[in-house]
């Protein structure tokens, strides 16, 4: 087993990508290559950041992969909002992208 996958906020991250997955499959099809693609490729980002900063040497270095994770998850909320205003997220969708990655920014933060 490999370190990171014994990180319990690694594993939220890999939940909230298949939230996001869930959530993007409804989209129309126009938007396959915009906002589909750009908020999976954010919400991916959350966990593999977390993944190779358990890879460098130094804490210094861990944690700055955890900033860019961080960074990722506040872009995803982001597209939610105009995924929200563009009526390709209903409000109970945009909630619980919302609720989740509130959760996920408190253990990422307490990295």
């Amino acid at each position: 087993m490999f370190r990171f996958e014994k990180i319990d906020v690694w594993r939220q991250a890999i939940n909230f990508a298949d939230l996001i997955y869930d959530i993007s499959r409804s989209f129309p099809r126009e938007e396959q290559f915009g906002l589909t693609s750009q908020v999976r490729r954010a919400a991916v980002s959350i966990s593999s950041n977390v993944a190779e900063g358990t890879s460098r040497s130094s804490d210094r270095d861990f944690l700055r992969f955890v900033e860019i994770a961080y960074g990722s998850l506040r872009e995803v909320v982001s597209q939610a909002h105009s995924a929200t205003n563009q009526n390709m997220v209903e409000k109970a969708g945009f909630k619980q992208i919302r609720d989740t990655a509130e959760e996920l920014a408190k253990k990422l933060s307490a990295l």
